[in-house]
């Protein structure tokens, strides 16, 4: 079988995944040797020993690709040198972990964890990863009257402990378990928050940001 026969064999049996390989090229004898190095001169063989050489095939432009091998593989197949091509080891491109997302209930118990025991009233925002989000969590989220925040993929909502205006924390909880039961992705984080609050002829108390209530 010609070197370029042997090559395409050899490279069927890479792993998937390959981003660099090892070749070993035994020729008869070392007068070949030094003819198909001169012929393999641009993938920069080395000589491992009298009558083998070693040469390296890369995806990633670390090596010559598989086409100029192919094609100075060639070159010395015209030269009729023959020669014995196996691989001599290769490596895969290391795998990128994958993007670890925290469920939206985490992220609130983490939230309120936080918290000082007696809060009473809290200011939260949803954020979320994609705009696509929107629309339906706002759905799911219904029940905590939840606010867009210009045009961020984020909304806002009031949180009430025991009485006055907003949510109930059990209700938020619930509201969050639904978007995490259909795979929407994001954080929530509490911006403000108040403890021991006491309602006076009011529905709570009332958060002044940029000049607007909330």
């Amino acid at each position: 079988m010609s070197l370029v026969g042997q090559w395409r064999a050899v490279q069927a049996e890479l792993p998937e995944g390959w981003t660099t390989a090892g070749l070993r090229l035994e020729l008869r004898d070392g007068v070949a040797a030094d003819e198909a190095a001169a012929l393999l001169g641009p993938a920069q063989p080395y000589r491992a020993e009298p009558a083998v050489l070693r040469l390296s095939v890369a995806l990633d432009g670390s090596a010559t690709g598989p086409t100029g091998i192919d094609r100075l593989l060639a070159r010395v197949d015209d030269a009729r040198l023959g020669g014995k091509l196996v691989a001599a080891g290769s490596q895969s491109a290391p795998a990128r972990p994958g993007r670890e997302f925290v469920p939206l209930v985490q992220s609130w118990d983490t939230a309120v964890a936080n918290l000082p025991a007696d809060w009473s009233d809290l200011f939260c925002e949803l954020d979320l990863l994609s705009s696509d989000y929107v629309e339906r969590a706002a759905v799911l989220c219904i029940q905590m009257n939840p606010r867009r925040d210009g045009r961020r993929a984020a909304m806002r909502f009031r949180v009430a402990q025991t009485a006055g205006y907003g949510a109930a924390p059990g209700m938020v909880r619930r509201c969050l378990e639904r978007c995490d039961e259909e795979s929407i992705r994001g954080s929530v984080q509490v911006l403000r928050a108040l403890s021991d609050s006491h309602l006076v002829a009011t529905q709570g108390p009332v958060w002044l940001l940029e000049g607007k209530t909330v």
